[in-house]
């Protein structure tokens, strides 16, 4: 049996990231063989991802990277399951560095993605096994995206939870910056009301249509009714209509625009699971099902 010494085990944990015991245990079983060893590791910690991998994942952060001359952005949304681990130093850096990565690369996909280096010369994939071993839980990359500026880029992420890439032509320089605080906080899907998808107005509809039938009025006022409240739904939801967070509540963010000479030509925008469904864990459940067995 090959002597292992402490070096050694801290040596594997340097490379790995992983507990001293499961390096320890790792070089015994590979004769004090290192290469071996890591080897091991990798294949460890690529089962224990799948396993992990049927677990919900709706905690998470934003990475965002704006590259120099503000001329492009990525985010990306990296999701765990605890709030615990979305603060994790680490989990944080990996979020940032896919986010350059994606800004470098431009992948199609996350499936893409996944094989794209960092710029340690690791895989994205490679290193979110790692990740997965280190930390204990699920870690997935649900979703990116990537613009190059018609103007200049603006961005903003409110407690890594929220991120906002916004791309305006004109205006002064804190305007890009006062309307990526406006989206995070007001949410809006589109920036004016012909961008809104036709799906969300045709579901919007729907649903006027429903509650002014309920109301026993004409049909000419029932139609006014829909018109009515369809149009203040688009208002709500088109970033042009809605009134500016920082203004006095009678300014739009349109009138704001306008008065610069500015145009917006585009935001995303990304809230941490949302969509998601998380789990709903039931206790007394899980006690009773633990009695019956």
């Amino acid at each position: 049996m090959a002597d292992i010494s402490a070096s050694m085990v801290m040596d594997l944990r340097q490379r790995t990231g992983l507990g001293m015991m499961e390096c320890k245990k790792a070089l015994t079983e590979a004769a004090g063989d290192m290469t071996k060893a890591e080897e091991l590791l990798r294949i460890r910690s690529g089962a224990k991802a799948s396993k992990a991998a049927d677990r919900i994942a709706a905690e998470g952060v934003i990475g965002l990277h704006v590259w120099p001359g503000a001329v492009t952005a990525a985010m990306v949304e990296v999701n765990c399951e605890t709030d615990f681990v979305a603060k994790n130093d680490d989990f944080k850096a990996f979020a940032s560095e896919v986010a350059q990565t994606i800004v470098r690369d431009n992948p199609a996909d996350v499936a893409a993605l996944a094989n794209a280096k960092l710029a340690s010369g690791d895989t994205v994939e490679a290193r979110r096994i790692v990740l997965v071993q280190k930390i204990g839980e699920n870690i997935s990359l649900r979703r990116f995206a990537r613009r190059e500026a018609k103007g200049r880029i603006a961005s903003y992420v409110h407690g890594a939870r929220i991120g906002v890439i916004v791309d305006v032509t004109g205006g002064a320089d804190t305007l890009g910056k006062d309307l990526a605080l406006h989206i995070a906080a007001s949410k809006p899907i589109a920036v004016r009301k012909e961008d809104v998808p036709a799906d969300v107005v045709a579901k919007e509809r729907s649903i006027a249509t429903a509650r002014a039938a309920e109301s026993g009025k004409p049909a000419k006022i029932v139609e006014k009714m829909i018109e009515g409240a369809v149009a203040k739904y688009v208002a709500e939801v088109t970033l042009l209509a809605q009134p500016f967070v920082k203004g006095d509540g009678k300014q739009t963010v349109g009138d704001l625009v306008k008065a610069q000479g500015a145009v917006v030509n585009g935001f995303v925008l990304f809230v941490v699971g949302e969509g998601i469904e998380r789990r709903k864990d039931d206790f007394a459940a899980e006690v009773a099902a633990m009695a019956r067995a």
